[in-house]
Order: structure tokens, then sequence, then C-alpha cells
């Protein structure tokens, strides 16, 4: 089972293109897979006490993150679709893994306090960004939050490892032409 976690509010986005671009390519070739919408489903990416005195013990007050949690028991290849904003991940997709990811479900910690990760009945993991910057000023200038500690630390640390994980970042955003985001949509169920 394909999950697809797609982190956008606006229906008339270019990442809404992608997101229909990737699900009509999974529907015509008939593969399984479900969406998790954040904004769609509402998610609040923000603890709240009552949810921070259980995050020790793995535990949660919140449906929607057992719900979630269900859903990446059921993956075996992960896609995330997002907007890199100030450089980093959207603000609900950090919460969607600081609330997700819980002690017990995606990780276990010795006493030492190294992590071993959970999730990996993952085997893919593909992440598709856009952005106003090139991929190598995100690198380079921008603080690597995508490759440096989202597939390298945080990624690595739920048990997705790094070889089986893939960035496409789609860049100037803002700046392209409409052939330029056709030809992007035309191509990246292939790149998945």
């Amino acid at each position: 089972m394909k999950t697809i976690v797609y982190a956008h509010p606006w229906e008339g986005s270019y990442n809404h293109a992608i997101l229909t671009a990737i699900t009509k390519d999974l529907r015509e070739k008939n593969q399984e897979f479900q969406v998790i919408d954040l904004y769609k489903d509402g998610f609040n990416p923000v603890y709240s006490a009552e949810e921070l005195k259980l995050f020790s013990q793995g535990e949660t007050t919140y449906p929607l993150v057992k719900e979630y949690q269900q859903q990446l028991n059921k993956t075996t290849e992960l896609i995330f679709v997002f907007p890199i904003w100030w450089f980093d991940l959207p603000a609900i997709l950090k919460g969607f893994i600081d609330k997700v990811m819980l002690f017990g479900f995606g990780y276990l910690e010795d006493e030492e306090g190294n992590l071993t990760g959970l999730l990996t009945h993952i085997t893919k993991t593909t992440i598709v960004t856009t952005s106003t910057a090139e991929q190598n000023f995100l690198e380079n200038e921008g603080g690597n939050a995508i490759q440096g500690v989202f597939i390298n630390r945080t990624l690595a640390d739920i048990g997705i490892k790094n070889d089986l994980t893939k960035w496409i970042h789609f860049s100037r955003v803002n700046l392209t032409t409409d052939g330029d985001r056709k030809q992007f949509l035309d191509e990246i169920a292939q790149k998945i």
C-alpha cells in the first residue's frame, strides 16, 4: 500500500496539481494507495498539555493520530508532497511527525538514548517538494533541512533507510513557465 502525506492548504496550488498527477497515475495503474491530507483532515499540529503528558509513554488522546498510525502500519511506500517554507517543512507536517511518530510506534529508545526505528516495513520513500529556491541553495545555503534533517535524521530514526529515499524538487515555482510546470507534472509519476 502506498500512502501519500500531503501538506498544502490550497486546492489551486501547484502542490495540489502534483498530488492530482500522482493519484491519477496510481489509479490508472490500479495501484492501491491512500492519501493523508493534513489540511483537509483538519489536523492540529500543536500539542495540548494533555497530549504532552502522555508523550513519554507513546500514547495520545488525539483520535486522528491513532488513525494515521493505523494507515502507516499498512504502508510499504511513503510519498510526501509539500512546499518548502522558510527553508523547512510546513509546520503542519512537522506537527504530524511530532505527534504521530511516537515512542513505541515510530521508534524505541534505549537507556543511552539510541533510537531504533520501527517503520522498517516502509521500503521506499519519495519526497516531492516545491520552493522558490533552487535545491542546491536549500542544501548549501538554506540549512539543508530536507536532506540533512528530514531524510538523514528524522526518517532514518523511525526506520526509513536513506538509500531507499528519493527527494524530487521543483524549484523557482514562482518564476517557471506553464510549459515547465506541465513537463514536471507529466514526468512526476515516472520519477516516483
